[in-house]
């Protein structure tokens, strides 16, 4: 199964960006996920966010908080999740980020966690409320077992915590596009252009942009911004909890993959 590092280094070589998609794990149900996963995989999906449900989700919108919920309440549990992403993950060319909060971490231990979702099969992961001070107790195990942890930044983030962050970021450097939750907008801050700027500045590895982008022409418009992936949540998660979701998620998939190929 290939790295994050590896498939951002795998699109760069062609001059590609990527299209990173987020779905919610268990919801609609366990089944719809697996299907979703391959669904997506094979529709332009370049690296595939996969959140793990959680009761008290602060970085997430209403979309997201929603699907988790169900999810809950349905019984999904963690190793659920972990036992679909080690029947899913040999099928797919992908790799799996795993988006999990820090208390299912803590819980299990880190390095019993990080052992887990590496024999399962995910090869990333995002922890959305571990602040970088506290960052190496989770960066370090990460990296000996084979998971690579991607921090955050935003547009709140002083100057000064740039450089920190990018240089312990591991296969890329996540920027939100907008202060406050994850969740669909109309449009992306012209901002987030100004910021990968000064990233570029202070780093080379690879920058995805997230939180706010659910149409082919804002994906489009983040890699003109010369962003080196667009990274699609809330869209995908309230399409796929619709009827006819998997459908509606593979034709998105497809034309976010077509806007994105189409920045020369």
């Amino acid at each position: 199964m290939i790295s994050v590092s590896a498939k951002f280094e795998q699109l760069r070589s062609h001059g590609k960006a990527a299209l990173i998609p987020f779905i919610t794990a268990g919801d609609p149900d366990l089944a719809t996920t697996t299907e979703a996963l391959k669904i997506l995989d094979r529709s332009g999906a370049d690296l595939i966010e996969l959140g793990v449900p959680y009761s008290d989700p602060l970085a997430d919108g209403p979309v997201i908080q929603a699907a988790a919920t169900r999810a809950l309440a349905k019984g999904v549990t963690l190793d659920q999740v972990l036992d679909l992403v080690k029947n899913v993950a040999p099928e797919l060319r992908s790799p799996i980020i795993l988006f999990c909060y820090y208390n299912p971490i803590l819980n299990l231990g880190i390095e019993n966690f990080l052992q887990k979702i590496y024999n399962a099969g995910a090869r990333g992961l995002v922890v959305p409320d571990l602040p970088l001070e506290e960052s190496h107790v989770l960066l370090e195990p990460a990296a000996k077992i084979g998971i690579e942890v991607i921090l955050l930044v935003a547009p709140t983030t002083p100057e000064a915590r740039f450089e920190a962050i990018a240089s312990q970021s591991q296969g890329f450097v996540y920027l939100v596009s907008s202060t406050g939750v994850t969740g669909v907008r109309s449009q992306v801050s012209k901002k987030v252009q100004s910021i990968i700027e000064r990233l570029r500045t202070v780093t080379d590895k690879p920058i995805a942009v997230g939180f706010g982008i659910s149409q082919p022409d804002q994906a489009k418009q983040v890699i003109e911004w010369n962003a080196d992936g667009a990274i699609v949540g809330s869209a995908m998660v309230r399409l796929l909890a619709e009827e006819g979701g998997l459908k509606a998620i593979e034709e998105l998939c497809v034309n976010l993959k077509r806007a994105i190929a189409s920045v020369i």
